[in-house]
């Protein structure tokens, strides 16, 4: 704008105010009429050129403004034309009016003027989307970012292709921690030469290195079986797509030893810091190695992924580990006043049988135990009413509420048996005012678990949680005497997880057998605790009729949608269904509650039930596991479960 429309004000009103002034000391000095006509003249003219010089600022000011207005529109036209955002307006019903030549190259050869922009970009459908944020879209290789003005029905087109790519690259490239450890490489030298173990162990680190160096992984042996590495995020992603092939690469090649060496792998995502991150790893590591080794713990954001874990878990834990845990059981108790014992949601023998194991270990130790016990008593209903019979032992059991008004005392301890996960034991509150936890458990360890256990007895090679309690009696300092009804519930635990010694038995199993025979255990009311009735059995056998094969190899049984099972029924038709030949897994889905549906599952081996579980929240061991998905039916079950068994087959088919 020209300085002079500024100041044209002021001008007028200085020339009047000169004007007023020089008539006014006229007349005061000299009093004369002439003077003041002669002043009054020399004003108005001053006046006149005043007022002409005020027209022709106001004719250059109307000049400007048109001339501003034409260039102002000059340049919204060319920032339309030539601005690289795209413009594009849209009716009430979604056609597109108008658009600007931004949008033409994006669509060169299709007319966009009254067709539907759904026909063209559904992202931008504002009859099916929201369009309250901005939307990404691609088109083509390029990427864009798309604002909608609802009021005014346009959107705004802007490319961002270099910032994705950046993103991209950002979150390819971010470092990933991680720890590899060779589960039995001492075992595995056991028998060997020097010379050939030698050989042995330069072959698989020779394979490890190899497997470094394909997926551009930094890796530093930090001890004779552990390695620490780091890498981007895209080789993990690499690692992933292929499923950790390096666990098969080891395992094939010392198939031939009589201990074959597998590998465990912890490899964290999670942390903003590489101190997180190692922590992270570290932990995954141990979650691998708890669950039996042989697999790799991916811990991100969303959760801890596994992969591997083919093979059963070798018998590595010894004599030592039970005697120090045992007498650490000891002090703890000793400590306490009071022990309160839960097990999971619906006990089995397991769980009740080392729950009374944990009750003499209290007794031995001059510690007050309480067994904590829900309303779901149909899988022991047997042994329960043998324990209501027995002085002593019926005087323990207590609910849940009872066992609230303890809990928050710091001289009570909490003994978790037979499971590790809070979402599935008895009352999770107990857990929650909990001071002090300890876990007693046998199956591979899972995402979820207990924080803060003041111990932790995880051993995913025993055969039961009643094997573990009972070597932890066996180490007890104190003279041991048990009568015939604690004793058998013990071993009762170990028959059933068994299958009477003839699936995950080791030597250990056989011991803790013949240590609960020494002590009074009954084998003909072991026998009896397991008879069925007539009727249970006719019912599963109309379970196992309704049985599909998948694959040509898995049977998948589905129970009567109308009709509810026992949890313990639905187990014990698909141990049946994997005895039939040519059977290597079976599952067998049923309504154990009204609108609970329950999945039991169990394998030869080939087939990993507990990852399958797992998917679907549950858990177990590689060869039985099981889960009770919520709020789905019995055939969205068996649908979920069909594409889980079909994915995880071809991971193994693409490895």
């Amino acid at each position: 704008m020209p300085k002079n429309f500024l100041h044209r004000w002021l001008s007028v009103s200085t020339s009047w105010i000169l004007g007023l002034t020089v008539l006014l000391l006229i007349w005061i000095l000299t009093e004369r009429l002439s003077y003041v006509a002669i002043a009054t003249l020399c004003v108005g003219f001053l006046t006149a050129m005043q007022y002409k010089t005020e027209f022709e600022l106001k004719k250059e000011q109307s000049q400007y403004l048109l001339t501003l207005t034409d260039r102002i529109q000059f340049a919204g036209q060319l920032a339309v034309k030539h601005l690289p955002v795209g413009m594009i307006l849209i009716n009430h019903v979604g056609e597109v009016q108008w658009h600007n030549p931004f949008v033409s190259n994006l669509f060169p050869k299709v007319r966009l003027i009254g067709s539907k922009i759904a026909e063209h970009l559904p992202e931008l459908d504002p009859e099916e989307h929201s369009l309250s944020d901005p939307i990404m879209i691609q088109i083509g290789d390029k990427h864009y970012s798309c604002i909608y003005h609802r009021a005014e029905r346009l959107f705004l087109i802007e490319e961002v292709t270099k910032w994705v790519s950046l993103q991209e690259k950002y979150e390819e490239e971010k470092p990933i921690l991680g720890f590899l450890h060779l589960d039995n490489i001492d075992e595995a030298g056991q028998g060997l030469s020097d010379q050939e173990e030698t050989l042995l162990i330069s072959k698989v680190f020779q394979a490890i290195s190899e497997w470094a160096l394909h997926y551009e992984v930094a890796l530093k042996r930090i001890d004779t079986d552990k390695m620490f590495f780091i890498m981007f995020q895209k080789n993990l992603d690499r690692m992933i797509h292929d499923r950790f092939d390096i666990l098969d690469t080891v395992r094939e090649m010392t198939r031939n030893n009589k201990i074959p060496i597998t590998l465990s792998l912890g490899i964290a995502s999670l942390g903003e810091t590489l101190v997180e991150k190692s922590k992270h790893a570290q932990a995954a590591l141990e979650v691998a190695l708890a669950r039996g080794g042989d697999q790799a713990a991916v811990q991100s954001k969303e959760k801890i992924a596994f992969f591997g874990g083919k093979t059963n878990a070798v018998e590595k834990r010894n004599r030592v580990k039970a005697r120090v845990i045992s007498h650490a059981i000891s002090n703890l108790l000793q400590d306490c006043e009071r022990v309160i014992v839960m097990g999971h949601k619906q006990p089995d023998l397991d769980a009740i049988g080392a729950a009374i194991g944990v009750v003499k270990l209290a007794e031995l130790n001059d510690c007050e135990a309480l067994i904590v016990l829900d309303d779901d008593l149909s899988a022991i209903q047997k042994l329960m009413d043998e324990i209501w019979k027995h002085e002593d032992l019926s005087e323990v059991f207590i609910t849940p509420d009872q066992a609230m008004q303890w809990i928050g005392d710091p001289d009570t301890l909490l003994v978790l048996v037979d499971t590790h996960k809070p979402c599935l034991v008895t009352d999770k509150r107990l857990i929650e005012r909990a001071d002090q936890v300890v876990v007693i458990d046998h199956h591979r360890r899972g995402e979820d678990f207990v924080e803060d256990s003041v111990l932790v007895y995880l051993e995913p090679y025993a055969s039961s949680t009643c094997e573990l309690v009972t070597e932890l009696l066996q180490y007890q300092d104190h003279r041991l005497t048990m009568d015939t009804l604690e004793a058998s519930a013990l071993l009762s635990g170990i028959v059933v997880d068994t299958k009477n010694f003839s699936v995950r038995s080791g030597s250990r199993t056989f011991e803790a057998a013949a240590f609960l025979r020494r002590h009074g255990a009954d084998l003909m009311f072991v026998q009896s605790l397991l008879k069925e009735d007539l009727s249970q059995f006719v019912k599963r056998a109309e379970l196992i009729r309704e049985t599909e094969l998948y694959q040509g190899k898995i049977a998948i049984a589905v129970g009567d949608e109308s009709l509810i099972y026992d949890q313990l029924l639905i187990a014990q038709a698909a141990n049946t269904l994997l005895d039939m030949q040519g059977i290597s897994a079976s599952f067998v889905i049923a309504y154990k509650a009204e609108g609970v549906v329950s999945i039991s599952a169990r394998s030869e081996g080939d087939l990993n039930v507990q990852l399958i579980m797992e998917q679907m929240g549950g858990g177990g061991h590689l060869t039985h596991a099981a889960c009770q998905p919520e709020h789905k039916s019995v055939q969205e079950c068996k649908q979920i479960l069909k594409s889980l068994i079909q994915e995880q087959l071809e991971g193994e088919e693409t490895s």
